[in-house]
């Protein structure tokens, strides 16, 4: 069995960057009964650093929702906007006052905090570069064509709408509500990652689970062959799954793979 992890609110909890015991015993005691554990997140390879990587071993890494495949320390795929397209996004952005940070596989850009639109990405920026560091994110002009897809906020939905038309046929939106978008290539998710390494490794999808909590892992859930809900899902995550864990804090994961009968 493969089963794949989102990583916040269900590896970690909001507020930290660390797993519980119970979760990394949990994945330990999959692994050497013989399940395959592999991260599949919305966090581009930039931002699963060894903050996460060095608490538990994963098989592999699903990242940037879709955009990247690693397995076994070797990159299987990996798409990155090309120039062209790039530079037509973050001109859309500046046009439609669009704030974002563009994701990349070795570096985030976003603009200096003073000079975005609204006072609440720029409060969001200023929290992360505390946490981060104040180099953290590099120069929005330097971007083009290095970026996999972005996280973006706006204060009038009416904004969003004008740019998901206008980039409708080459990007997907997941509303990770309260303004907050995550922005994907067309065609790439968390889903479409699943099947991907699926079909490299030649295991059925019906030997395939997913455990997420929030919007963007919805896709995944789907398509998997069993899905589970964190207890602190969104209420679109915890009515589609096929069982529901506790809480990420309270031994989710545990109690989780536990339902499963891996352990």
């Amino acid at each position: 069995m493969i089963i794949f992890f989102d990583i916040d609110g269900t590896l970690i909890s909001g507020g930290s960057q660390l797993m519980s015991e119970s979760t990394k015993a949990a994945i330990r005691k999959a692994r050497e009964n013989g399940h395959i554990c592999v991260i599949n997140t919305g966090r581009t390879k930039k931002i699963v650093g060894p903050e996460i990587t060095d608490q538990a071993e994963f098989d592999g890494y699903l990242l940037g929702c879709g955009t990247m495949a690693v397995y076994r320390g070797k990159v299987l795929m990996h798409y990155t906007f090309p120039m062209e397209l790039s530079l037509r996004i973050m001109e859309g952005l500046k046009r439609h006052g669009i704030d974002a940070i563009l994701e990349g596989c070795e570096d985030n850009f976003c603009e200096d905090p003073e000079n975005m639109f609204t006072e609440t990405f720029s409060r969001y920026i200023r929290h992360f570069e505390r946490t981060l560091g104040k180099n953290y994110y590099t120069k929005w002009e330097l971007a083009p064509g290095k970026f996999d897809k972005f996280f973006a906020y706006v204060d009038e939905k009416e904004r969003m709408d004008a740019f998901g038309a206008e980039f409708a046929q080459e990007l997907d939106f997941v509303d990770r509500e309260h303004g907050f978008y995550e922005i994907m290539p067309n065609g790439y998710s968390k889903a479409t990652a699943i099947r991907f390494l699926a079909d490299a490794l030649q295991i059925s999808m019906e030997d395939t689970v997913a455990i997420g909590d929030s919007n963007n892992d919805l896709p995944m859930l789907e398509c998997a062959g069993k899905s589970i809900a964190m207890g602190n899902s969104t209420q679109a995550v915890r009515g589609m799954a096929d069982y529901v864990t506790t809480d990420v804090d309270k031994d989710g994961i545990w109690n989780a793979l536990k339902w499963l009968e891996v352990l």
